[in-house]
């Protein structure tokens, strides 16, 4: 993620940015896929540092068989590159 030349963020933001994050990325796989398909889906996010913010985002998702041919790992990156969208703009809106 870009280095964007925001000050610290308190804990309450870091929170709610690992929230947005969170829920933009599980929004997207659900809106890929239906619920009942879905096996397993634990999302993980962890903002480290201070100036640059890294965001890491981690998805562990099992769907059921009568999910048919989706490709987990594809819709993986893509939950994750919402997600990194989602944490870039909430970073510019704290700017």
């Amino acid at each position: 993620m870009d280095d964007l030349g925001f000050p610290e963020l308190t804990a309450e933001q870091i929170e709610l940015l690992c929230q947005t994050t969170e829920t933009v990325a599980r929004r997207y796989i659900l809106n890929q896929v239906p619920g009942k398909d879905v096996c397993r889906l634990d999302i993980s996010v962890e903002v480290e540092g201070t100036k640059p913010v890294n965001v890491v985002i981690e998805v562990d998702l099992l769907l059921s068989k009568q999910a048919g041919t989706v490709d987990v790992e594809t819709l993986v990156k893509e939950a994750v590159d919402a997600g990194h969208d989602a944490a870039e703009n909430f970073l510019r809106k704290i700017q």
